[in-house]
């Protein structure tokens, strides 16, 4: 959309359709953090900083994700955030905002900034950060495989993260000191990875009298150098996500459900699981910190094979609801607990 004065001009959003949206490329979106409420948050995050005695500050700018890149000491923030339409577009597509709320954010924002911090005053180089955190040269993996009931690492950003390479766990125990009244020292009383906060406490500490050693301000990937479109752009974040995921056997819910003369009146499972899918997708992803959109892949296959197999339900629905519930996190769970299950970075 071009003005008389021959610049382009921010088209206005919320007029256009989904597919007119994933047409537009990203750098067409002209989207600012100015003004928005993520630029709030950015203020938020640096009074937090300054409360703890630390001066330094990371920029940040508009990308197509959330990341802090190496070597600069800044935080990308994915353009979605600043625009109340391509919230909408993201929950529709992803089935969730991530660092949608305002909770979130500020947790995301916490984690980023522990690898500039990281970044700015070269940590991971120091002996104390790689005999606590580490050896960081070690391949950044594609995937993961979390021990849930692990004790040696924090718990922040869900889905087990900081067991995924020292950096990260770094970076999530960075976020758990620097959370305002955080009760650190009780929380993770008895952990191993208690030694860790005390030592990114003390660490902290030591940096308040010095100077960043990297302090350039270079945007990596800003939005408006972006040209793949919204549609691009999501199908492969939809891939991403839709990577591994628990498998259901037909034992398991023919057990839950029935397909038996004596219930045949009763209503069907694909039709219950359609019904409460968002529900049951939403509390299991709290259980298992699993994203949203692969427990609907999960959910989508089981609608599948109850249709297939013609299973109707045997119980009440809030009894029907809860038992669903608890087969998927138990096997949700299961696979994250042998190593079977992998998570996607």
């Amino acid at each position: 959309m071009t003005g008389r004065n021959g610049r382009k001009q921010q088209p206005n959003l919320d007029f256009l359709s989904d597919d007119e949206l994933l047409d537009m490329r990203m750098c067409d979106l002209r989207l600012s953090l100015a003004g928005s409420v993520v630029e709030e948050r950015i203020e938020q995050l640096y009074e937090e900083l300054a409360e703890r005695g630390i001066s330094f500050r990371p920029h940040c700018w508009l990308s197509d994700e959330w990341f802090s890149p190496d070597g600069v000491p800044g935080i990308a923030v994915p353009f979605y955030l600043v625009h109340p339409r391509l919230m909408r577009l993201e929950r529709k597509l992803v089935l969730e905002v991530e660092g949608g709320t305002h909770e979130w954010c500020m947790k995301i924002l916490r984690h980023e900034a522990g690898h500039a911090i990281d970044t700015a005053f070269r940590l991971r180089r120091r002996k104390g950060y790689r005999q606590t955190f580490g050896r960081v040269s070690v391949p950044y993996p594609d995937y993961y495989r979390p021990k849930p009931y692990s004790r040696n690492y924090v718990l922040h950003l869900g889905m087990w993260y900081a067991q995924s390479h020292p950096v990260e766990d770094f970076a999530e125990t960075f976020a758990v000191w620097l959370r305002p009244r955080s009760r650190w020292r009780a929380q993770y009383r008895g952990w191993p990875a208690l030694k860790k906060l005390e030592f990114v406490d003390a660490l902290m500490e030591q940096l308040r009298d010095e100077k960043p050693l990297v302090n350039t301000r270079v945007h990596v990937d800003p939005l408006k150098t972006i040209k793949k479109t919204l549609r691009e752009h999501y199908q492969k974040k939809r891939e991403h996500y839709g990577v591994e995921h628990p498998s259901f056997y037909d034992r398991d819910l023919c057990r839950l459900f029935s397909n038996k003369p004596e219930h045949a009146k009763n209503p069907t499972a694909c039709g219950f699981l359609r019904r409460h899918r968002a529900e049951l997708r939403k509390s299991v992803a709290t259980w298992t910190g699993e994203y949203q959109y692969t427990i609907d892949q999960v959910l989508g296959e089981m609608i599948e094979r109850c249709r297939e197999l013609k299973l109707r339900l045997r119980a009440g629905v809030e009894e029907t609801k809860r038992d669903v519930m608890i087969l998927i996190t138990v096997q949700t769970m299961n696979y994250l607990h042998e190593g079977n299950h992998r998570v996607a970075l």
